[in-house]
């Protein structure tokens, strides 16, 4: 096998969002009347908007349950497409309004890739919104996009990097994976690709799993490494970590 293609993780990977994201999980969560710190934002890293809607909304029930009634003006009545809504346009206006920087050694990368002739693809849990903010004040472009609307299943599934292979025409053992967190990196060995692991947040050990400090320590050796030592491709479904 060699390499044919690459795809990226955006949140945590390309571009350094998650204090972004802190911030307007917090803000939904005053809304919501519910507590909210790094743990939290920690359990949510990765994970697709049902996810954080519903870990929102139950972190909300808990804490008008602890306090026999909700704390907040919405909190009684937001129901999941309000908090949805809520996520996904702060998101995104906050993105627009401050914009992100790229993570070291991102901008390179894709350059190098392209320079190649290496067909990249962007796979991210993020909604469409969100990802066409983060695109334009980052000035990156993508061949192929995956964003949370594009799947049924989204991370820990492999069904995003499955659908962005397929798009790309390239079998999933032929695709190389970057990803920061365990969610993704589950996501992409249950679609049988091989995985560097690029951790924003900690990512226990696995056997096969390469890990290094930041993508300024991704290239072309390492890629094709990475493929060539890839040697069984999985395409079951998985709803855990791992």
């Amino acid at each position: 096998m060699a390499l044919r293609a690459v795809l990226f993780d955006m949140d945590g990977l390309l571009v350094d969002s998650e204090p972004l994201w802190f911030v307007i999980e917090r803000e939904v969560a005053g809304r919501l009347g519910a507590p909210w710190g790094e743990a939290d934002q920690e359990a949510l890293i990765g994970g697709s908007l049902e996810r954080t809607v519903s870990y929102l909304l139950a972190k909300a029930d808990g804490a008008a349950t602890a306090e026999g009634a909700a704390t907040a003006e919405g909190a009684a009545t937001a129901g999941r497409e309000d908090v949805a809504r809520w996520l996904v346009e702060g998101m995104a206006r906050l993105v627009l309004a401050r914009g992100l920087p790229l993570q070291p050694g991102a901008a390179r990368l894709l350059a190098d890739l392209e320079a190649a002739g290496v067909p990249c693809a962007l796979v991210t849990a993020s909604s469409r919104v969100i990802m066409d903010a983060v695109l334009k004040v980052t000035g990156l472009s993508f061949g192929v996009t995956v964003c949370g609307e594009d799947v049924q299943r989204g991370k820990p599934d492999p069904e995003p990097y499955l659908r962005a292979a397929a798009l790309l025409g390239v079998p999933p053992p032929e695709c190389v994976v970057l990803e920061d967190s365990p969610t993704g990196i589950a996501a992409a060995r249950a679609a049988g690709c091989p995985v560097i692991a690029v951790p924003s947040v900690p990512v226990p050990p696995r056997t096969g799993l390469i890990t290094v400090k930041s993508l300024d320590d991704v290239g072309f050796e390492l890629l094709e490494r990475v493929v060539t030592g890839n040697s069984e491709g999985r395409d079951r479904a998985v709803t855990e970590k791992f």
